[in-house]
């Protein structure tokens, strides 16, 4: 499973990457997170707005920092789409 964070530069940056890996340790989803800065990269899965997660290419949520419990909420709701 591939797991991207699009972080922006700042505070927001430490909540969401953290917020990330402890939804992902809830929901029971193992995988590395790897940090996306690269322009190239954030373009070619079309966000606009940082932070944003994305799993094996889907982009979950971008342009807001969720809190941990609504990270969880979009995971739960898309399973099913990860394996």
């Amino acid at each position: 499973m591939k797991i991207e964070v699009i972080e922006p530069i700042g505070k927001v940056r430490k909540a969401i990457f953290g917020n990330v890996l402890e939804a992902l340790k809830e929901c029971g989803i193992n995988g590395k997170v790897e940090v996306v800065r690269d322009l190239g990269t954030i373009i070619k899965y079309g966000v606009k707005a940082a932070p944003a997660l994305v799993i094996n290419g889907v982009v979950m949520f971008a342009g807001t920092s969720l809190p941990t419990e609504e990270i969880i909420k979009i995971l739960q709701q898309n399973l099913s789409t990860f394996s």
